[in-house]
Formats: structure tokens, C-alpha cells, sequence
């Protein structure tokens, strides 16, 4: 059995008068029992229940019942059958806490045979049996899409680069869309790609072709058409510039972007939400070979205008170019949002847990910091300063692609303004460093946290 403990250290639950008798007393001496995400273990040998947890909740709002959940998963027992007392829970509470335990819960378990790497490594989900007793069912059915996408995406990005090349990660988002009515999806290969300069210039140096997938989700009672686009490098040497040792190591999980933005699609159609989103998700490897691009190249993009490459490790951004041209020029969106983890200067400014926002739009900024704020996950406004615009400015084309001058992150934000037109409103999330966690905490686990997911899927529900 699982008991609620509010911030003032006070059961807030329905349960038999000797349990609460009994957690009453362990709660007098227990240090700040009601902190969210706080568990004490009530043993009772030879007594029904024979284990009570006593869990802080701290206000009892959706952050409070958060912690919760990922902390009873935590402290449950493999196959422990839990009945947690959550009566009258409003149903933000129980999608907060319903997410929470499963995603708490996830494993990821590396292939074990390269031959097959269609398996779901991620199904090692919620070792026990979590019952809320009392609480409405509403929230569960969007914790239930929304964390099976997190867990999804977070099995893209942990998958090793040996087998997640861009024609592998392309098969498994088709056939992820393939499985959905009404979700299509095109994957251009090959020739198809020409006019794609910025994504055929970053995969042109790998023996992996480079790849563009485009998801569509249309229902017939939408009325508002949101673009999302994520950076999709399955792995990323640097290229010429080539990356330390100790930079190149996670490396895999520079496709987070793309996985995100995928997933909260793909939960977007098990939803039925009434919003037309198109999502292009442009994929290469970053190598080094002869065929490689070079600083001083010259790459004319999907929408005609060119960059000098500067630096070959800022890769990300040549093909988010193209992604982003393309939706403004052919899919006519009234919302683009793209997700990258696009530079360490993301970490070096906000730190590992929150990704840094750019818009020029109030509306959208304050539309997408309540959607991160509803969901758990971190995001910080950050500006997009007129006097750092003369930096991209190029003798030879007609930006740089990665300034020597200004801040990182908000360079690499400005240059992808370039590329979005003037009809649609635009927000970037540089989520480099939120999208892996170097140990546990609470919901996340050590590895790809699947970062954005669940901002997206409450933004797109929230405006559909």
C-alpha cells in the first residue's frame, strides 16, 4: 500500500485506522516526510498490508505527485502489487504521477544481435503493479501515449550508432508511422535529396547515405498546421574538425532531436489530437573521410542561399537549414518549432538540466514554457540579440555557418532564424544538454531522458 504525505508531514489518504496509526507515528520522527519524492518504508510482518509506503507529495500538485511516482518506482519491488490511496486526484496529478512511474521504471538493454535490431529494447517498463485507487481515469490515456513515446525516444537515442545508421533510424520511424491510422510517412533517399545541399554536404563523408524522413498527421477537423523539426545525426566525429576523444563518446545521442520530435508524434496520432502536424526529421552521419565536407566550403541549401562552413563539427545546423527552408517554402505551417542538441554552450549557459528556448514570438514562448513547466522538463528564454546578426555575415556566401564571435547558442539560434520565412511564428529548444542524464533522478534514468516529448505532446494538445 501506498499513503500520501503532504508538505506538512500529514496523511492525506483513506486507509484502515491501525495503518494510519502506525505511519502517523513513523511520520513524528521522520525528517521532512512530506518533500516530494521522500519514501518511508512501514514494514508490518504478518499484517495486511505487510508494507506500507508513505509517500511526500509536498503540495499535492502535479509536480508533488511527480516525484512521487518516480520514487515508489524506485522503492517498489520487482512484481510488488501497489494500491496507492489517490482519492480525488485531479487528473494532472495522475497523469503526472502515471508518467512518472513508468518512465522511472524504463531499461534500455543494448542489441544483442546486430542481424535484428527491430526488438523493443525499452519493454523493461514498471516492474511492479501500480493501482491508484480512487482517481479519476481521465490523465491516464495521456500518461500512458506520452510515456510510451518518451520510452521510445529515449530507446533511439540509446541505441549504439553501429546499428543506428540514418537508413536504420528512417526504417523505424516508417514503420512506427506505418502502424498508426492516418500517420504516413515519406523517406527521401538517394536522388531524391538533390537541392538538399545542407543535409547531402554533413552525410556526404559516411559510408550511411543520408536520409530525410517527413511524418504527416492530418485529421480532417484541424485547423491549425504545426511544422516540428529535430537534428537527426545518428553519430557526429566532428568531421575535419574532428571531436576529441572524450566529446565523440556519447555521440550517438546527437539525433535526440529528431527522435523527440518523432516520438511526440507519433503520441500525437494514438491521441487523436485534432492539430495537422508535419514533422521532417533530416538524418546523416558526420565523418571523416576524403568525401567529407571542409571549412571553407561552400553549401547552397534547399532554399537557394548559401553557408561558408566554418567549422564542420557545427554540422547540426546545415541540415536543420534545409528542414527548415523546405517548411517554409512548400508546407505553408503556421507554427515551426524545431529541437537540437545543437551546442555544449546549451550546458555551459543553463547547466545539464534545462534547455535553452528561442523565439521571437511571445505567444509561442509562453505557449511552450507552460507546456515544460506542466510536463516536468526545464526550459530558460533566452535572447535573440539584432547586434550579433553582422556575425554570420560571409566575404564568400551568404552566412557563416558557425561565427568565431558571440554567444554559442544564440549564433547557431540566429542563423536557423534565417531560414524560416516570415508567415509562420518559430521556436528553437537547443536541448544538447537535457537530453542525457549522467545518473538517476527521479523520472529520468541514466542515459537518453527522451527530453521534449512531453512538452510537445501537452503544447499540441493544448492548442489543437
Amino acid at each position: 500500500m501506498v499513503l500520501p504525505v503532504g508538505a506538512g508531514g500529514d496523511l492525506a489518504a483513506r486507509a484502515p485506522q491501525d495503518v494510519l496509526a502506525e505511519a502517523a507515528e513513523l511520520l513524528r520522527d521522520a525528517d521532512d516526510p512530506g518533500r516530494p519524492g521522500a519514501v518511508q518504508v512501514l514494514p508490518r510482518p504478518l499484517r495486511t498490508p505487510a508494507r506500507v509506503l508513505l509517500a511526500g507529495v509536498g503540495a499535492g500538485d502535479a509536480a508533488g505527485w511527480r516525484a512521487a511516482g518516480a520514487a515508489i518506482t524506485a522503492a517498489a519491488r520487482a512484481g510488488e502489487a501497489l494500491r496507492v490511496a489517490a482519492h480525488d486526484l485531479h487528473p494532472d496529478g495522475v497523469r503526472a504521477f502515471a508518467e512518472a512511474a513508468w518512465l522511472a521504471g524504463y531499461a534500455f538493454r543494448a542489441p544483442g544481435d546486430a542481424d535484428d535490431p527491430a526488438q523493443p529494447y525499452g519493454d523493461d517498463t514498471n516492474p511492479a503493479e501500480i493501482l491508484l485507487v480512487g482517481a479519476p481515469e481521465a490523465g491516464l490515456a495521456e500518461a500512458r501515449a506520452t510515456a510510451a513515446a518518451t520510452a521510445l525516444a529515449r530507446d533511439w537515442v540509446n541505441m549504439p550508432s553501429s546499428v543506428k545508421n540514418p537508413e536504420w533510424l528512417a526504417g523505424r520511424f516508417a514503420a512506427e508511422a506505418a502502424g498508426r491510422p492516418g500517420l504516413t510517412a515519406r523517406v527521401l533517399a538517394g536522388d531524391e535529396l538533390a537541392g538538399f545541399g545542407g543535409i547531402l554536404a554533413v552525410g556526404g563523408g559516411s559510408v550511411s547515405p543520408p536520409r530525410l524522413v517527413e511524418l504527416s498527421w492530418s485529421p480532417a477537423n484541424a485547423t491549425t498546421h504545426v511544422v516540428l523539426v529535430g537534428k537527426g545525426i545518428t553519430f557526429d566525429t566532428g568531421g575535419i574538425s574532428i571531436k576529441p576523444v572524450a566529446a565523440m563518446t556519447l555521440m550517438r545521442k546527437d539525433m535526440g532531436g529528431a527522435a523527440a520530435v518523432a516520438a511526440a508524434t507519433l503520441a500525437a496520432a494514438d491521441l487523436r489530437l485534432p492539430v495537422r502536424v508535419t514533422t521532417l526529421l533530416p538524418l546523416a552521419e558526420n565523418a571523416v573521410s576524403g568525401a567529407a565536407m571542409r571549412p571553407g566550403d561552400v553549401i547552397t541549401h534547399f532554399d537557394g542561399t548559401t553557408s561558408e562552413s566554418t567549422n564542420t563539427d557545427a554540422e547540426g545546423r546545415l541540415v536543420l537549414a534545409d528542414a527548415l527552408g523546405y517548411a517554409a517554402a512548400r508546407l505553408d505551417p503556421d507554427v515551426i518549432v524545431d529541437l537540437a542538441t545543437l551546442t555544449g554552450a546549451n550546458a555551459v549557459a543553463l547547466g545539464k538540466r534545462t534547455a535553452a528556448l528561442y523565439s521571437q514570438d511571445d505567444e509561442l514562448a509562453a505557449a511552450l514554457e507552460g507546456a515544460a513547466a506542466a510536463a516536468g522538463e526545464q526550459v530558460w528564454r533566452m535572447p535573440l540579440p539584432e547586434d550579433y546578426v553582422p556575425y554570420l555575415r560571409s566575404d564568400i556566401a551568404d552566412r557563416f555557418s558557425a561565427p568565431a564571435q558571440g554567444a554559442g547558442s544564440v549564433v547557431a539560434a540566429l542563423y536557423l532564424r534565417e531560414f524560416v520565412g516570415d508567415t509562420a511564428q518559430w521556436a528553437h529548444l537547443d536541448m544538447s544538454a537535457p537530453s542525457w542524464a549522467d545518473a538517476a533522478d527521479g523520472e529520468l534514468t541514466k542515459g537518453a531522458t527522451g527530453w521534449g516529448v512531453r512538452t510537445l505532446v501537452r503544447w499540441l494538445s493544448a492548442i489543437a
